[in-house]
């Protein structure tokens, strides 16, 4: 999320066809307010999603061969019933537990300020900015539609980031 600027949904919601590892992009599909957009896959995440896809490539295989649809999430976890096909698939991860392993992360890391999920994606514009990129870009990757959405996320998130919230991960 941090390194992406996903939202929470975003995130957990992502699937295998979203990641381009050559072009270093993830393709974010019906995004908030319905909107696609492209934003930056980060170089360090790579290797790791590599070797995530080919075990979730296998158990793609493994659920054909059972007769289990898989809806090419990048981390299935439990099954449900489609409702109009009425076959048995893996869903998504739940976004309870994304929040929930940040929340451990932030406890853990001895932050004492509040962070959340949220918190990274203003941390994400917050490094951006700082970094010299043009406001605009930014606003393009947020999948903003208003440019002033996108400096409130730049100035709103320096005390946290101060505190190393983006190193959560």
């Amino acid at each position: 999320m941090y390194g992406a600027g996903l939202r929470l949904l975003e995130c957990a919601e992502l699937r295998v066809k979203d990641l381009n590892l050559d072009r270093g992009e993830l393709t974010i599909h019906d995004g908030k307010g319905g909107k696609d957009r492209v934003t930056m896959l980060p170089a360090v995440l790579k290797q790791p999603l590599a070797s995530h896809l080919s075990s979730v490539k296998k158990h793609e295989v493994s659920q054909r061969a059972a007769r289990v649809g898989a809806a090419m999430g990048l981390s299935p976890t439990r099954f449900y019933v489609d409702a109009e096909s009425r076959e048995r698939r893996r869903h998504h991860l739940h976004e309870s537990v994304v929040q929930r392993s940040v929340k451990d992360a932030v406890r853990a890391a001895g932050i004492p300020r509040p962070a959340t999920c949220h918190s990274l994606r203003h941390s994400f514009a917050t490094h951006l900015l700082e970094a010299g990129y043009d406001i605009r870009t930014i606003q393009e990757l947020l999948g903003h539609r208003d440019v002033s959405t996108t400096l409130v996320y730049g100035c709103s998130i320096r005390v946290v980031s101060a505190y190393g919230v983006r190193s959560i991960s």
